[in-house]
């Protein structure tokens, strides 16, 4: 995802420049009978005020740069690349950059007659298809669908975009059929140090970081930070730690012609064969095949 986030620091950096409030842009980039995809770039910071909408379709937004704050019913969450945003059609929400400015998402609208469709043609259906919660954490699940819709945001083709939607969905309906623990909402100071958190893991994802680093970084014990960091993301840190680094990979395997074991090393695995063995888990292909895979879309 790094020319996803490059472009986010660069709108971010464009508007501190020209001093101009903060905004979102969508880019259409594909739709279908049912459905429609954009490429949502939001500059909003701390000194802008949260802004309430509501949502005109089942939403399934994939967070691929930058941190934000989503409140809709029944909680409030902390969305960080690698989660997805859950949104029920005609449901009011709230979407706030407290600890941190701008964030970009690859974001699935869907007629509700067609998601009602898919879900029953996916063998989902068990009454209301209403989602009972506003997260889906960064699980390797969806590692391969947000790498391919990264990919397609930025490029030229458009074939990736309708068996995403169909799989984006039913995959999203699975993740988000599990009951939800009860449990204290997480204090404002602690999403701010989680927040903080991510945004070092994200820019600096190839760092020797570690659990000791990581919550020195924070201010924080090791205990509290390692059960804040989840309770606040949904993840542990080396889960959100892993899947930055496979990000990153990733993405420049598909723009560049550097060699795999260099891409390795840059992004944080000190073994070639366990860089391997990671990539194939998360994307379901070797780095090599992920590559080619990559320049046959482009050719």
């Amino acid at each position: 995802m790094g020319k996803i986030a490059v472009t986010l620091k660069q709108a971010l950096a464009q508007r501190e420049q020209e001093g101009v409030p903060g905004g979102t842009s969508a880019r259409p980039l594909a739709s279908g009978a049912g459905w429609d995809v954009a490429d949502v770039l939001c500059t909003f910071g701390p000194r802008d005020r949260p802004f309430e909408e509501r949502h005109d379709g089942v939403r399934i937004a994939m967070v691929v740069a930058g941190s934000f704050g989503y409140r809709a019913a029944p909680r409030r969450e902390l969305l960080t690349p690698g989660t997805l945003l859950l949104g029920n059609n005609g449901d009011c929400f709230e979407c706030g950059h407290r600890h941190g400015a701008g964030d970009r998402c690859v974001a699935f609208r869907y007629a509700p007659a067609y998601f009602e469709k898919l879900a029953v043609d996916a063998g989902l259906a068990s009454g209301s298809f209403d989602f009972k919660r506003t997260r889906v954490p960064s699980l390797r699940a969806f590692s391969p669908l947000i790498a391919r819709a990264c990919a397609g945001a930025s490029g030229s083709d458009s074939t990736v975009w309708d068996e995403l939607a169909v799989e984006l969905a039913a995959a999203t309906l699975r993740a988000a059929g599990a009951p939800l623990r009860a449990e204290a909402p997480a204090s404002a100071a602690a999403w701010s140090r989680v927040a903080q958190t991510v945004g070092l893991i994200d820019d600096t994802p190839g760092a020797p970081h570690t659990l000791a680093s990581l919550a020195a970084a924070a201010g924080l014990s090791e205990f509290y930070f390692l059960r804040t960091f989840q309770r606040v993301t949904g993840v542990t840190p080396h889960q959100y730690l892993l899947r930055s680094r496979l990000r990153a990979a990733a993405q420049r395997l598909q723009d560049g012609g550097a060699k795999v074991v260099d891409i390795a090393l840059d992004c944080g695995f000190n073994d070639l064969s366990n860089f391997n063995h990671a990539f194939r888990a998360e994307f379901a292909a070797s780095p090599r095949a992920w590559r080619a895979w990559g320049r046959a879309r482009r050719a």
